[in-house]
């Protein structure tokens, strides 16, 4: 595996990989720019492509390509691994990697192979005819199917289930994948306990940012009484998760970057349709309200959004939560509305004049100004009451402004409207802003205690899995004490419990001799090894052990380099010029094991 690493890190320069993401500029043999992990006005985030590495000298984050990607994208070192080596077009070898073994990848390989079903379904066979000619009559094209995977599966219990079984795929991969459903009081067992998710409906792959499947919506063909939703969507999956996806936004990056916008429509086939026209920076909210996880996502490509949403109060609402996050992130939003009688949404009007469509996306409205339309249109200002409430409702808009002129702009403008002046507004502007930062901090302490409580450390979850393994597979003890982990199992809790497994006690010894504030570590260990482990084969287990120790260091490594980043900054505060080197040496070795 550390040949692949090293093959990827020649094909892939470092410099390049980050110029795709910020804006770098010469300094000396190296790169610089602004951090993309923090705050700054001046530069001082360093790239060299000589020693393929990076370094922040304001935050402290720092790396190689794949610690880049990590941060940059939140994934976990093997997925960083698998999606650099595509790009190298490096193919990783089965051993040892968890990138295969991984249950994440696994599902993953699931959805490609359901939606290169689906998709076969719908273009070859004769029972798919109907879904055809539905999308016809809807005016999508056979290249814009095959480009979108658009795909079909009739109404049969187990048919895709039974694909994929002989594909090789086990059905516990398949139900955590969400394609399969287990049938209410079947334990296990054959084929018969189970159905699919989607019978009857045209679908369409759920991709993330890099391209992969994720998940899937699926449209109703004939809606029948016990046919379920017009749409059904994959469920929450170790893969998908759909407050982090954006559907369409993998073939829609690039133009986004280009033209500096990203438009936002309501649903998937809005989407498809707008990129069939030639309008490639389009993707799909599907009809929720934007969330904070996809606002970050969009702001790597772009600050700007304009925005499509149904007119109704339901359409509305659900647009206007994902708008408020989005003005407060700093994104500047305006408003599509498609004239009066040209469509009721963007696939209609595309159908009707696709002229028009392209001009209200043009002239789309700033959203403070659709929202002091929105209000005056239903207050009477001559009436000092709702004066107030409509200057009320717009002062909460102001307040999520970040950016102090703009937020003057609309204040001078509320001013003109109401004949208030503007001293009076501002003084009114902090008291619905303080009233609203109270709500905002009880929100985020809620969310925190609720976080503390359910969120384990990452690399404490790694240390209990591999003592878990450990303690049912004995045999890989020699193996785990020649891992190079005895330093960073001594710093975790499970210390004197990996001192007894040292001395090649039997688990009955183990159990006698162990502390007894560890006895409860002890139990939890003991059941999650049967769970988890009890029909691992031997060869199974080395290879689990392997993946676990790649992890377990991986983890290490970012939670040192926290540690250590926070102690740089202060040094570097402090102006202790002596400690801040000696950290920066320390933080080099650390990333060199």
């Amino acid at each position: 595996m550390s040949d692949e690493i090293q093959q990827i890190k020649d094909k892939i320069d470092v410099a390049d990989l980050i110029g795709e993401y910020i804006q770098l500029k010469p300094a000396g043999a190296n790169k610089k720019g602004l951090c993309p992990f923090h705050n700054e006005k001046t530069p001082s985030f360093m790239v060299s492509s000589e020693r393929q590495n990076w370094h922040c000298f304001g935050c402290g984050k720092g790396g190689d390509i794949f610690s880049f990607i990590q941060e940059m994208e939140g994934m976990e070192f093997v997925e960083a691994l698998r999606y650099l080596a595509n790009r190298a077009g490096i193919e990783l070898s089965n051993r040892r990697s968890e990138v295969d073994n991984n249950q994440k990848n696994r599902i993953k390989q699931i959805n490609k192979e359901a939606a290169r079903f689906f998709y076969n379904f719908l273009i070859k066979m004769s029972t798919a005819k109907d879904a055809l000619k539905y999308l016809e009559e809807r005016g999508i094209k056979l290249e814009t199917i095959d480009e979108w995977q658009i795909g079909f599966i009739p109404e049969q219990w187990d048919l895709l289930t039974q694909y994929l079984l002989k594909k090789g795929f086990a059905v516990d991969d398949l139900v955590a994948s969400g394609l399969t459903i287990r049938k209410e009081g079947t334990e296990s067992g054959g084929v018969r306990g189970f159905y699919d998710r989607f019978r009857g409906r045209i679908m369409f792959p759920i991709r993330d940012v890099h391209g992969e499947v994720v998940g899937f919506t699926g449209r109703i063909l004939v809606e029948k009484e016990n046919s379920g939703g017009k749409y059904v969507n994959t469920p929450q999956t170790i893969v998908y998760d759909k407050s982090r996806v954006i559907f369409g936004l993998e073939k829609a990056k690039q133009e986004v970057k280009t033209k500096d916008l990203v438009v936002i429509v309501e649903g998937q086939m809005d989407a498809i349709a707008c990129h069939q026209a030639g309008m490639k920076n389009v993707v799909a909210s599907s009809g929720t309200a934007l969330t904070e996880e996809q606002i970050k996502l969009l702001q790597r490509y772009s600050k700007n959004i304009n925005m499509a949403f149904d007119v109704d109060d339901a359409g509305q609402n659900a647009a206007k939560r994902g708008i408020d996050l989005a003005i407060e992130a700093g994104m500047r939003v305006r408003v599509i509305r498609i004239p009066e009688g040209k469509g009721k949404d963007p696939d209609e009007c595309l159908k009707k004049n696709p002229d028009i469509w392209f001009e209200a996306v043009n002239n789309a409205q700033d959203v403070m100004d659709w929202y002091f339309s929105k209000v005056f249109s239903k207050k009477d200002i001559t009436n000092y009451q709702e004066k107030q409430q409509a200057v009320d409702e717009i002062l909460l808009e102001i307040a999520r402004i970040p950016y102090a002129v703009e937020k003057d702009h609309w204040l001078r403008k509320l001013s003109e409207i109401v004949r208030v002046d503007v001293v009076v507004l501002r003084d009114d502007l902090k008291r619905v802003a303080t009233k609203k930062n109270v709500n905002k901090l009880n929100s985020a302490e809620k969310k925190l205690e609720s976080e503390k409580i359910i969120k384990k450390d990452p690399l404490a979850l790694l240390l209990e899995r591999l003592l878990a393994l450990i303690l049912k597979y004995p045999f890989l003890r020699e193996k785990l004490l020649k891992s190079g982990l005895e330093k960073i199992i001594e710093e975790s809790i499970f210390n004197s419990l990996y001192e007894l497994i040292k001395k090649e006690y039997t688990l009955e010894e183990i159990k006698n001799q162990v502390k007894a504030e560890d006895k409860k570590n002890l139990d939890i260990l003991l059941l999650q090894s049967e769970w988890e482990f009890s029909n691992f084969l031997e060869e199974d287990a080395k290879k689990e052990l392997e993946n676990i120790i790649v992890l377990i260091k991986t983890r290490w490594k970012r939670k040192k380099n926290e540690e250590l980043k926070i102690k740089i900054a202060q040094a570097a505060k402090n102006n202790d010029r002596e400690k801040e080197n000696a950290l920066i040496a320390e933080w080099t070795q650390i990333n060199q094991l």
